[in-house]
């Protein structure tokens, strides 16, 4: 079968083959009105015209390619959303986004950084399955845009949780609800997590704001799974009851299911006896428990967008600082009244 040509389209739209050139590859031209543009488009779709992407990027210096690097996100669905958000970004703007997972290794980062640059891709993320600071790898190009990460250095375009915020944002939601005795139930520090300092920070913040002294018994560390956050919260729940919490603001939902495990274990119920607030909103775990998790949410999807518009040039960043993305509170049902026989 012959190939369906520009001048197919031409002839079926009633146009100049220069005007469907200038419409299919979206060249801004104040001199073909809407109803043009819209003819051109449907007579190109009628006879089956699909452009030659070479010539194309031979004649406008552009693949329309972006490259994403990342460790795991590709395999990992608790972060898989952030390529989801860029790849709708990509999409709209008929963009291809290629990516490469490295699994964290750096022969692999740097053979992927060679082999997109031989690509000549028009943009460039590079992103992390968690919020870390990172430092910048060499043969990053200087536009490339960082996401889910900080550069330890060099003034570089990023987007990266408000985590301070969203800790806040946790700790004022059990703070309404009338509580005081408030755990932190965080990650140990032999993980090296951002977000555990800047969460904390967020919780010390608000329980100053409410007038409430911070009882370092009530941070209690763990490691920031099920069982950690299972044996963090046994440990709190052992406490004397002038001194048990009432509420815990979990480090992230996994620790929180490790709560809601300890005080079933102990006879208590959440939010009755126990109120607890998780972080990450992560699929299938905190709108799954029993009762659903009150959790703050991390924007994965918008932190995904937020990058690659700005790889594409359709917004604008300030390199001297990263973009913090906004953590929403997800309420649902694991918050209530501190319990009578606890009274505060």
């Amino acid at each position: 079968m012959a190939r369906v040509r520009m001048s197919d389209v031409a002839a079926r739209a009633g146009v100049s083959t220069a005007t469907v050139s200038m419409v299919l590859n979206g060249v801004n031209s104040t001199r073909i009105s809407p109803q043009t543009q819209q003819r051109v488009r449907e007579a190109a779709e009628a006879v089956g015209y699909e452009p030659n992407s070479v010539a194309r990027s031979l004649r406008t210096q552009q693949t329309r390619l972006v490259g994403l690097i990342s460790d795991t996100i590709a395999t990992t669905p608790f972060a898989g959303r952030m390529l989801a958000g860029a790849n709708d970004v990509a999409r709209e703007h008929g963009r291809l986004v290629i990516l490469t997972d490295t699994e964290g290794d750096v022969g692999a980062e740097r053979q992927a950084l060679q082999a997109l640059s031989g690509q000549q891709v028009d943009a460039m993320i590079y992103a992390c399955m968690w919020h870390r600071v990172v430092e910048v790898p060499e043969g990053l190009p200087e536009d490339a845009v960082l996401l889910d990460c900080a550069p330890a250095s060099a003034d570089r375009a990023a987007v990266v949780p408000d985590e301070r915020a969203g800790g806040m944002a946790a700790v004022r939601e059990l703070v309404a609800a009338g509580h005081r005795r408030i755990a932190f139930l965080d990650a140990e520090e032999r993980f090296d997590l951002v977000a555990s300092r800047l969460r904390h920070e967020g919780y010390l913040q608000v329980l100053a704001e409410a007038g409430i002294e911070p009882d370092p018994f009530l941070h209690a560390r763990a490691e920031p799974v099920a069982g950690g956050g299972r044996e963090a919260a046994r440990r709190l729940l052992d406490l004397p009851a002038s001194r048990r919490p009432t509420a815990m603001f979990c480090f992230n939902d996994r620790m929180a299911m490790g709560a809601y495990a300890a005080a079933h274990q102990r006879g208590l119920s959440v939010p009755g006896d126990l109120s607890v607030v998780g972080y990450d909103d992560q699929q299938l775990v905190a709108a799954e428990l029993d009762p659903p998790l009150t959790t703050v949410a991390l924007p994965h999807y918008e932190m995904g967008r937020w990058a690659m518009e700005v790889a594409l040039g359709l917004r604008r960043a300030d390199p001297a600082a990263p973009h913090l993305m906004p953590c929403p509170i997800v309420r649902r049902a694991s918050v209530g009244p501190p319990p009578a026989q606890f009274g505060d």
